[in-house]
């Protein structure tokens, strides 16, 4: 009865990051009207199970075997807590980090338990997610520098289909690290638990992620696509291609990090260098204070949880 609900609780947050994070691989080109929204959530769909296929264990080992000690009761605990912060903030149009939540609920939860917590894996997970968001920050902004010289050179035409293309492959790339990375987070503990095997916990989790992207991730898109700063197609490219190649590297090192954050991070470094008067300086304060609280906020709960369940 347990493990059954430990497998509905990694539906749900599978559900969740669905909802929440849609928005890092195609609020973008949903926002630049590239995309409908029923085609990117298709392709969503594969390139998430491809993702987590191919490139998942990194981080899944990581997450299930390295960071923390697990039992049914931590899990339980973390995982179905995790789903209703990251269900709560997609409401509230956060672009909140599932993997703070995810993570800060496994330790607080196993500490609570008096599980072990390896405290180099927790420093360089943390130290990771600093990192992250200003190398997609430093690598969008060269990325579109370097092809602003290429737009002077091109026609219009040519650039619009060009860069439709290539925002349509960083789309894809960021899809693939949802997979890889943010699902490879949420089903990390429970296939190395050992009650479901990488495969059936990939495909569970990736159809979950579907589904909770298909009924609730029109919200989060929103404020990815358009209200952080306004993005046409070629600033769209950088910021989503500077976000999906740091996030990348991060996970051939298997560590867990927040796509929502490098996105960010991506966003906001191209619209300083558009002009600052582009960037919602107000939403970046909100999204800056939900770095700090998602993970918080989650230990601490989960926290408590662990000592009076």
């Amino acid at each position: 009865m347990i493990e059954f609900a430990i497998i509905l609780a990694c539906v749900f947050i599978a559900f969740s990051i669905g909802s929440n994070d849609t928005s890092n691989a195609f609020g973008i080109s949903i926002g630049c009207g590239l995309l409908k929204f029923n085609t990117a959530i298709f392709l969503l769909l594969i390139f998430v199970f491809l993702g987590i296929l191919l490139q998942g264990d990194a981080v899944m080992r990581t997450v299930g075997k390295e960071l923390v000690g697990l039992s049914k009761k931590s899990l339980s605990i973390s995982l179905i807590m995790a789903s209703i912060i990251i269900v709560v903030s997609n409401w509230r149009r956060y672009p909140l980090s599932s993997h703070q939540v995810i993570i800060g609920s496994l330790t607080g939860s196993s500490l609570a338990l008096g599980l072990d917590v390896n405290v180099s894996t927790l420093i360089k997970i943390i130290l990771s997610w600093i990192i992250s968001p200003i190398s997609a920050l430093f690598l969008s902004v060269v990325i579109y520098t370097a092809f602003e010289r290429i737009l002077k050179r091109t026609s219009l035409l040519l650039t619009q289909k060009l860069f439709s293309i290539l925002l349509l492959i960083s789309a894809l790339l960021i899809a693939y690290n949802t997979g890889a990375n943010e699902l490879a987070t949420a089903i990390g503990s429970v296939v190395y638990y050992g009650i479901l095997s990488p495969f059936q916990a990939s495909l569970i989790g990736s159809v979950s992620l579907f589904l909770g992207a298909y009924a609730l991730s029109h919200r989060v898109i929103e404020t990815i696509g358009k209200k952080i700063t306004p993005l046409d197609i070629f600033s769209g490219f950088s910021a989503q291609f500077g976000a999906g190649l740091s996030v990348l590297l991060f996970t051939i090192m298997g560590m867990p990090v927040s796509t929502t954050y490098c996105i960010v991070g991506a966003v906001f470094g191209i619209g300083v260098l558009k002009g600052a008067q582009t960037v919602r300086s107000d939403l970046i304060k909100r999204i800056a204070i939900g770095w700090v609280t998602a993970p918080t906020l989650s230990f601490i709960v989960c926290y408590a949880l662990g000592k009076i369940v």
